[in-house]
């Protein structure tokens, strides 16, 4: 019997990812203090960032579930070497994209995965993958209007490619689903390495 998958994230992105691929799930927020995990850590890169709260995340979720598959995700965007989380304000989302337009950045995302079964250790493995990003040279006009519908507030970078930013977005240089926020392929890969094949997950 195929273990039930569970998506340790709130993002409306990454559930719709899943079921337009097919994958039966259900979502389970975990209450993981990204601020705090990440200083206890210490100095990180933006791509080991992304991989330390997805497993945060994912083992917050799974910790006493006695059944299940637990993915958790998380995405940084690096741009000139620094990480840009989700900007919250709009005068931080304005200041990005005037700093961004016309330029290329990387997404950053981490996924890891974690089997529990009959009340066993929780078995986990993760894998980071990354994407290029090139913007448009958009106009201040242009960024005001982004920044005013509310959309890149609350997502890695301040943009996404699957909604109103796409028009802003002139390349990917990679899987387009880990600039979503969830890499269909990278999935399957963490899911064989547990013994379970994604079409054991189609619904």
């Amino acid at each position: 019997m195929t273990l039930p998958l569970i998506l340790a994230s709130a993002s409306p992105a990454r559930t719709k990812l899943l079921t337009d691929a097919g994958i039966a799930h259900r979502v389970l927020v975990s209450d993981v203090d990204e601020d705090a995990a990440t200083a206890a850590a210490g100095p990180l890169t933006p791509a080991e960032t992304a991989l330390l709260l997805a497993r945060t995340k994912a083992e917050s979720v799974a910790a006493g579930m006695p059944d299940g598959l637990v993915v958790g995700c998380d995405s940084v965007f690096e741009f000139d070497g620094a990480p840009y989380g989700k900007p919250w304000e709009p005068d931080v989302a304005r200041e990005r994209w005037q700093t961004m337009r016309g330029k290329s950045g990387v997404l950053h995302t981490g996924h890891w995965l974690i089997s529990t079964h009959d009340g066993g250790a929780p078995v986990g493995h993760g894998e980071v993958t990354s994407a290029r990003v090139t913007f448009e040279d958009v106009s201040d006009a242009e960024i005001d209007a982004y920044v005013a519908t509310g959309e890149p507030l609350q997502v890695a970078g301040g943009f996404t490619i699957d909604g109103l930013a796409g028009a802003f977005i002139s390349g990917i240089d990679g899987d387009p689903h880990t600039v979503v926020g969830l890499s269909i392929s990278t999935l399957r890969r963490l899911l064989a390495i547990h013994g379970v094949s994604i079409t054991d997950l189609w619904a």
